[in-house]
């Protein structure tokens, strides 16, 4: 299998109606770093059937310069998966990066939707391997599963969370969607983040947050979307242009972080070197700085880069 650069830049991920041809064509305009034009739930049924082909004209002649292109299908319960990968793939291909599949109850559910891409790949003639998959954890099942899910195949890029059809799954006593139900005192969030953060990062993957819908509302966006950041995951869906800028905001490091990150790459490559004095830990200011500096500097430096961050500070070799 192709080994393919799964770690693309995702801050923003931005759902379009595949049915849609006015949304399709406006969304290769807005600067979101990945665009999923969705089969499943902004798809009335009887529109399924177009849309597949609505998509497919859209990644052929669609400017999507600078995107991650994905298209959401149906989930395996319904009868219009096969139909959606097959008709979307063989059409569109070499145009597309990964294939979303909602409602990821198991691993098996993945291991099948990378056998029928194999499939196609193959008899298609395009890259075996190339086009990835994101899994979306979407009720108690699937959160329960989701170290088995996230090693299901090399083609996942990502675990995302599908807070919507969450919370009607466990009960939860709210319907403002990613919003703190009430009587609650604490993130009631916290645990389903984590859970699938830490099985993403297990297998280097990005976890990413689902919607907030509440799209006028940017202020709720960006609280919702700060606490996602602040657990370390890679990105939050949009619904709503005014979402995207907001999102691209949250999940970048602010200046003087990226900043201070290069700063500490650089710093800790001269201590260690020989002209540096070989040292295995030293002084950045009034900070000091080792090995596991290092590697949290490149975490918030990679960000940074990904997103186009420029340096306004440069290292200065300390006077003897």
């Amino acid at each position: 299998m192709t080994a393919v650069n799964r770690l693309r830049p995702r801050r923003s991920c931005l759902a379009v109606p595949g049915s849609n041809p006015r949304f399709l064509e406006k969304a290769q305009g807005l600067p979101a770093d990945q665009v999923f034009l969705d089969l499943e739930d902004a798809c009335a049924p009887l529109a399924k059937e177009g849309a597949r082909h609505t998509i497919v004209d859209a990644l052929n002649n669609g400017d999507w310069t600078g995107k991650t292109r994905v298209v959401r299908v149906n989930d395996w319960t319904t009868h219009w998966t096969y139909r959606d990968v097959i008709t979307v793939v063989e059409g569109a291909g070499p145009n597309l990066d990964c294939i979303m599949l909602p409602k990821v109850q198991d691993a098996q559910q993945v291991v099948a939707l990378d056998l029928l891409l194999t499939q196609i790949e193959k008899t298609m003639g395009f890259e075996v391997g190339r086009i990835g998959i994101e899994a979306q954890i979407e009720n108690a099942k699937g959160l329960v599963n989701v170290d088995a899910i996230a090693a299901a195949s090399p083609r996942l890029e990502t675990i995302i969370f599908g807070p919507a059809d969450f919370m009607a799954s466990i009960n939860m006593k709210t319907l403002v969607v990613g919003e703190q139900p009430p009587g609650y005192p604490a993130d009631a969030y916290h645990y389903i983040l984590m859970r699938i953060l830490m099985a993403a990062r297990a297998h280097d993957l990005q976890a990413i947050d689902g919607p907030y819908l509440q799209i006028k509302n940017v202020d709720g966006y960006r609280e919702v979307a700060g606490r996602a950041a602040a657990l370390g995951f890679d990105g939050k869906w949009v619904l709503h242009p005014g979402q995207v800028e907001a999102a691209n905001e949250v999940f970048s490091p602010s200046q003087e972080d990226y900043d201070r990150a290069e700063l500490i790459l650089d710093a800790y490559e001269y201590h260690t070197s020989e002209a540096g004095g070989k040292k295995g830990s030293a002084m950045l200011g009034d900070e000091m700085i080792d090995e596991a500096s290092r590697k949290m500097a490149l975490v918030v430096a990679g960000k940074g880069r990904a997103a186009g961050m420029s340096r306004t500070s440069k290292f200065e070799i300390p006077e003897a």
